[in-house]
């Protein structure tokens, strides 16, 4: 079964292959994501999260799942040397970490309702779980952030997070919070494969507000691989990321 909902301003993609899964449960996996987009989404002024930012909500007032994201951001930014940081010009932005957290939480109910082999995709953050249709491991491409018709690199996973942070789909939205006037120029993207898509959309986030030095705080990660594509179209990878690579198309 595959389906895809256009929400949280993104295309989001469900496949499951286990065929007892229904139409029911894709439909619950979509509600929740409508619900984390109505929490979080900063765009929406009625979201909890612009309700905060305008001074209607005050903390002691907090829903449980936004005490626990603002906890998971405090946290990032103190693994992240503060390169993760959710505050901006006065403003609450959990974004960087959200959609990774939204996608693995929506994973976790798939696998509550029997599925083990799926993949879940919003916006290009992708969670795998078992195997595809083929009985292999489900393959995720990496887009030419110059050319988003074009594949660079194919990945394999299994049961691992894939998520890309970078400046082709929306732009300068990604700040240095030590430089926080000055646009990130020198590269264009990083892809992060880890665990889960959980840890790798916050690590993400976290190496492209880094630049340049991004892969090497990524390099120092255990457990975590990235794919780094500069402003010149140089692509600089670590050590380990090759053992991921598919000839295959995904």
């Amino acid at each position: 079964m595959k389906q895809t909902c256009f929400i949280m301003g993104m295309p989001v993609t469900i496949v499951c292959i286990d065929k007892h899964i229904q139409q029911a449960d894709l439909d619950t996996i979509y509600q929740y994501f409508r619900y984390i987009d109505e929490k979080f989404s900063t765009y929406k002024e009625t979201s909890e999260i612009s309700q905060i930012n305008n001074g209607n909500v005050k903390p002691n007032q907090y829903s449980a799942a936004m005490k626990t994201v603002l906890a998971l951001c405090e946290q990032t930014k103190k693994e992240t040397n503060g390169y993760f940081n959710i505050l901006h010009n006065g403003k609450l932005d959990p974004s960087g970490l959200v959609k990774g957290w939204a996608i693995l939480n929506a994973s976790k109910i798939l696998k509550e309702k029997g599925c083990r082999n799926f993949y879940v995709d919003a916006g290009g953050d992708v969670q795998t779980a078992g195997k595809n249709a083929e009985g292999t491991l489900w393959t995720v491409g990496i887009q030419n952030p110059f050319n988003n018709k074009e594949i660079v690199k194919v990945v394999s996973l299994d049961t691992k997070g894939v998520a890309t942070s970078g400046t082709a789909m929306r732009g300068q939205h990604i700040y240095n919070p030590y430089s926080p006037h000055e646009a990130i120029l020198e590269i264009v993207s990083i892809t992060v494969i880890g665990s889960d898509v959980y840890e790798a959309d916050r690590f993400a986030t976290a190496a492209f507000a880094m630049g340049k030095q991004g892969i090497a705080f990524i390099e120092a990660l255990p457990g975590f691989e990235a794919y780094m594509i500069d402003k010149d179209g140089v692509a600089t990878y670590t050590t380990g990321f090759d053992a991921y690579c598919s000839s295959r198309t995904p």
